[in-house]
Parts: C-alpha cells; structure tokens; sequence
C-alpha cells in the first residue's frame, strides 16, 4: 500500500468526527428542551475530544524517534480503569458495555503510561463497534509466562482479513490501513497501538476467534513491582 493511502485512511478518520460534530451542532436549533440541549453538547464535547486524541497520538508517533518517552513502572490495572472512566459514557450512548477481568498476579510493567493508555483506549474504541446489549467488549489482564503482563481486549466483529492479521502478527504495520471487512474499525487506531507497543518493546498482536477478535499487548514485567 502506497504512503497516499495511508493518508487516505488518515483523513477519512478524521473526517468523520468532523462531520459528526457539524450534524451535532446544526441539530441543537431543532432542540426543544434543557436536557436534549445539554446531550447534544456532551456528544459534541466527547466526539471533539476523541479526534483531538487522534491527533495528538499521530504527533506522538512522529516524535518516537526522538526517545522522548521515558519508561517506567506502570501498573496495567490502573491504566485499564482509567479508560474504562474516559469510556464509560460513550459506551452507555451506544448501547454498549465494557467488562474488565484482572487475573494478573504481576503487578507492574515497563512501559510508558501515556503510551500504553493510548494502545488500550485504541483496543477499546474499535471493540466498542463490535458488541451489542447481551455481548459487551471485555478487557483482560493476565500473566503471560514468567515476565510478560498481557492486556486484551475482545470483541465479536467480523473475522480480520489475513492480510492484516499477518502484517500484525509480523510487527510490519507500517501505516495506517482501512480494514474493509470491519466497518468502523480504525485503522489508525491499530496503527497507533502498533506503533507505540514497538517503542515499549512489548508485542502487539492479535487473536481471531470464530465469533470475533482480540487485540493484545504483551508487556514486560517491572523489577520493582516486588515494591509494590
């Protein structure tokens, strides 16, 4: 895939909370009450928030390799519950539900908190257009052999193409790319996580399910966590 098309993907990303936004705003003069006003504003606020994130994780990505993104001990658990707070709301407005199960005896990883809360807030929204009432997405913390610290999130979307299961499973996502087969899925999103896992030196990967995906970081346990 040529770099236009990675561009391509960018835009279109970008473009589509945009133009939520201008829906958003152009429906408050069709608002006759206090609370629909005050609705509309909280979804104008959150999709707002959501690309400016976008945004700044791409600035981020540009900056990698300039090392100024220090790692230290970070607790995967802490990370985990303060997406699932930036989340709850936009998953309650979608009819939708996000369960996390800690199953970790290992306390903390070497990584970067900004970056990892980036990777699993990704994780998060593209599982967020793959569930419904009865099949909420779900995040798992687990130990993953001696000195890894997995976190997974799961959802029940249409099957990854293999093309994009092997570019992930052989650390090549070099760009953003549109996965035709899961609409509402974003390519940048996974780009991004893609991305920052590599600079964490932890392995992003995924794992297809008949009824579904799990996209997974793998993260070095911490020296300190016996601190903990």
């Amino acid at each position: 895939m040529s770099a236009n098309s990675g561009a391509i993907v960018v835009a279109h990303e970008l473009k589509a909370p945009l133009s939520l936004v201008r829906q958003l705003a152009l429906s408050l003069e069709f608002e006759d009450s206090t609370e629909g006003v005050q609705e509309v504003g909280r979804q104008i606020v959150s999709t707002s928030e959501r690309a400016l994130r976008q945004v700044e994780d791409m600035l981020r990505v540009a900056r990698l390799e300039d090392a100024l993104f220090e790692m230290e001990p970070v607790n995967p658990r802490a990370i985990c519950d303060d997406v699932s707070s930036e989340l709850w709301q936009l998953f309650r407005f979608n009819r939708r539900e996000l369960k996390i199960y800690y199953r970790n005896r290992k306390r903390l990883v070497v990584a970067h908190p900004q970056l990892l809360h980036s990777v699993v807030y990704n994780f998060c929204l593209n599982a967020m257009n793959y569930g419904g009432e009865d099949l909420p997405s779900e995040i798992f913390v687990c130990d993953k052999g001696r000195d890894k610290i997995r976190i997974e999130v799961r959802d029940y979307g249409p099957a990854v193409p293999t093309r994009i299961w092997r570019e992930i499973k052989n650390g090549i996502v070099k760009q953003p790319t549109e996965i035709s087969m899961r609409p509402g899925s974003s390519g940048m999103g996974l780009y991004i996580a893609a991305k920052f896992a590599n600079y964490m030196n932890a392995k992003f990967g995924l794992v297809r399910h008949r009824d579904g995906t799990s996209f997974y970081v793998d993260l070095p346990v911490s020296e300190q966590m016996s601190l903990v």
